[in-house]
C-alpha cells in the first residue's frame, strides 16, 4: 500500500453495486440467463454491462431487441434474486459515521432493485437515491452524479464520487466531482482517470474536517 491519502469533501456520492454491495454472482446469473436465451457471448454482454443501465446495456449488444421491455424482465429477476447479496467491507461502519443529508447513492439500477440489495445487505436506505428511471441519460453521462449532488444541495465539485467501473469514474469526473475508485471488480489498470484508488471501503475512514477545506476528511489508504 502507498502512503495515504487525504480527501476533503462536503458529501460522497456512491454508486450501489460493487461498492457498497457484493451483487456481483446474482448480476452475472442474470445476463447469463439472458445472453444464452438470445444466443450472445456473455462474456461481450458483461464487458458492456458493468457499471451501465440494463436498458443501454442491452441496446448496444442486441439494439433488435425491444430494451425496455428486455430491462424490465432483466431487473425483476435481478430483484428476485438477492443470494449471496452481501454488504462490502467498510461500507456499514462508513455509512454509520455519515449524517443524513451528507451521501447519496446514484445507481445503475432502479429504485426496486437498488432498495432490495440496500435491505438485504443490512444498509440503511440513503436520503437520496438516483435511480435509472430518475436520469434521462445514464453512466457514463454525469447526469446521476450532478441530480444526486444537486438533491444534497452541494456542488459536485465539493463531492467525492465512489466508483468501481469504468463507466462510473467517467461520469464522475465528468461532473467535475473528486473520483475514488475501488479495485473490487476491476483491475486497477482498468480504472483510468479516477484520483484515488483503494481495494474497498474498508481503506477509508471518516473524520470531521478540522479546517475550510470541507465538511469531512476521508482518509484513504491508497493502493500503488
Amino acid at each position: 500500500m502507498a502512503p495515504v491519502g487525504v480527501i476533503r469533501c462536503d458529501a460522497i456520492l456512491f454508486d450501489l453495486d460493487g461498492v457498497l454491495v457484493d451483487s456481483g454472482a446474482a448480476v452475472e446469473r442474470a445476463w447469463e440467463r439472458w445472453a444464452a436465451r438470445h444466443k450472445l457471448q456473455l462474456h461481450h454482454v458483461l464487458a458492456e454491462a458493468h457499471g451501465r443501465r440494463t436498458t443501454d446495456t442491452i441496446r448496444v449488444v442486441a439494439p433488435w431487441l425491444d430494451a425496455e421491455a428486455e430491462s424490465r424482465a432483466l431487473e425483476e429477476a435481478e430483484t428476485a434474486d438477492t443470494h449471496g447479496v452481501v454488504a462490502l467491507p467498510g461500507a456499514a461502519s462508513l455509512l454509520e459515521l455519515l449524517p443524513v443529508g451528507s451521501w447519496a447513492v446514484a445507481t445503475s439500477g432502479t429504485r426496486s432493485l437498488a432498495a432490495t440489495r440496500l435491505m438485504h445487505a443490512g444498509l440503511p436506505l440513503p436520503k437520496v437515491l438516483v435511480a435509472a428511471e430518475d436520469v434521462q441519460y445514464g453512466k457514463p453521462d454525469p447526469q446521476p452524479y450532478v441530480n444526486a449532488a444537486q438533491a444534497l444541495a452541494v456542488d459536485p465539485a465539493r463531492c467525492v464520487v465512489i466508483e468501481d467501473a469504468p463507466a462510473g469514474i467517467a461520469a464522475g469526473i465528468a461532473a467535475g466531482a473528486i473520483v475514488l475508485a475501488l479495485t473490487t471488480t476491476f483491475a486497477a489498470s482498468e480504472l483510468h482517470g479516477a484520483s484515488y484508488l483503494a481495494p474497498s471501503l474498508a481503506a477509508v475512514s471518516l473524520h470531521p474536517s478540522a479546517g475550510a477545506g470541507g465538511r469531512f476528511e476521508l482518509v484513504v489508504a491508497v493502493e500503488s
